[in-house]
């Protein structure tokens, strides 16, 4: 299995080998724009910049003339959303497959953020720093990620974004989905 991923990020390349394992994937990261804001503010942009991805991803690789064509793109995308029934702000994750003529998504776990992270993000701040200047440290984004911090480990960003995977792959490997 050929995969494109649109991102360059190692845990989100991380989440989809992971996630793919047992069909010994061959993952190639295109770093693509995702069309949204750094900071998605909503499930729709968060989505949008997950489809983005994932087409982008799929795309370059195939009009590279050399490139060997993708079965699949990918694309991730993490945001934040306020759900109905809450009172408070989400980290959201989502991912989005493409075989080139059908998307479909698939979304990861939500996490309430603390109210001092809402406060910052609300302040036009992105999640990413806003974590690294709370740890006095670089680079979350690209290790345990916010969910891993604010979980205490019980999951990390690798695992949340691979669910989101799982998810979205599910209707181009079951026969239970109707394709047209």
């Amino acid at each position: 299995m050929n995969v494109a991923i649109g991102s360059t990020n190692p845990v989100k390349i991380g989440a989809v080998e992971r996630t793919l394992e047992r069909f010994e994937p061959t993952v190639t990261a295109v770093s693509v724009d995702s069309g949204v804001p750094e900071q998605p503010w909503s499930v729709e942009e968060t989505v949008t910049g997950a489809r983005n991805r994932a087409r982008r991803a799929y795309r370059t690789l195939t009009d590279e003339p050399d490139g060997e064509m993708p079965d699949y793109g990918v694309g991730l995308e993490g945001g934040v959303a306020r759900f109905d029934g809450t009172d408070s702000l989400s980290l959201i994750m989502w991912a989005a497959v493409t075989d080139g003529t059908d998307t479909d998504v698939g979304s990861g776990p939500s996490l309430r953020l603390p109210d001092n992270v809402t406060s910052r993000l609300e302040s036009g701040d992105e999640l990413g720093p806003v974590m690294d200047d709370l740890l006095d440290t670089t680079g979350v984004a690209e290790t345990e990620g916010a969910a891993g911090i604010l979980t205490d480990g019980l999951t990390n960003r690798t695992q949340a974004l691979a669910e989101g995977v799982a998810c979205a792959f599910g209707p181009f490997l079951t026969a239970h989905y109707d394709r047209e």
